[in-house]
C-alpha cells in the first residue's frame, strides 16, 4: 500500500507530495485521534460515493452516529478553517450522510453533524477546535 511516510514524503519514489493534500491528511489523522480520545469509535474515514466524500464517520457505541467534517489550514489568511463549511457544503454532507446511513444501517439512528477545525502553522503545533452539533 502506498501513502506517505512519517516525514510527509511520498512513499512512491519520485512522486512529489502535494503540500495541501498532505496537510489535509495530517489534519484528518489528528481529528480521528482526537475523536478516539473522546471515547468515540471511528467507523470510516474518507467514505466516498458518486456524490462526494465524508471525512470521518464515528459512533459513541450507544447508537449515535457522528458525521465529522474536518477542515485544516496552515494559517488564517483565508479565514478560520471552520468558516469554509458553507451552507452548500452542509447540505451536501447531510445528503451524503443519508446515503451512508441507507447503505450501512437497517434502522434509524440519532445523528450528529460536527466540524473539527485544525489550524496547523508551518513549523508550529496544531490547534484543534471541535464544534459538536455544528449543523
Amino acid at each position: 500500500m502506498h501513502g506517505r511516510n512519517i516525514r510527509g514524503e511520498s512513499a512512491i519514489p519520485g512522486r512529489p507530495v502535494d503540500p495541501r493534500r498532505d496537510l489535509g491528511r495530517r489534519g484528518e489523522d489528528l481529528a480521528a485521534e482526537y475523536l478516539t480520545d473522546l471515547g468515540l469509535v471511528v467507523l470510516e474515514r474518507n467514505w466516498r460515493c458518486r456524490e462526494g466524500e465524508l471525512d470521518i464517520i464515528a459512533t459513541d457505541g450507544i447508537g449515535r452516529v457522528y458525521f465529522c467534517e474536518v477542515k485544516t489550514r496552515s494559517g488564517e489568511g483565508y479565514g478560520i478553517p471552520a468558516e469554509s463549511v458553507t451552507r452548500g457544503k452542509r447540505r451536501k454532507i447531510r445528503r451524503l450522510a443519508t446515503l451512508w446511513l441507507s447503505t450501512h444501517l437497517s434502522h434509524w439512528r440519532p445523528t450528529q453533524f460536527d466540524v473539527i477545525a485544525v489550524l496547523w502553522p508551518p513549523g508550529g503545533d496544531p490547534r484543534i477546535t471541535y464544534l459538536p452539533g455544528a449543523f
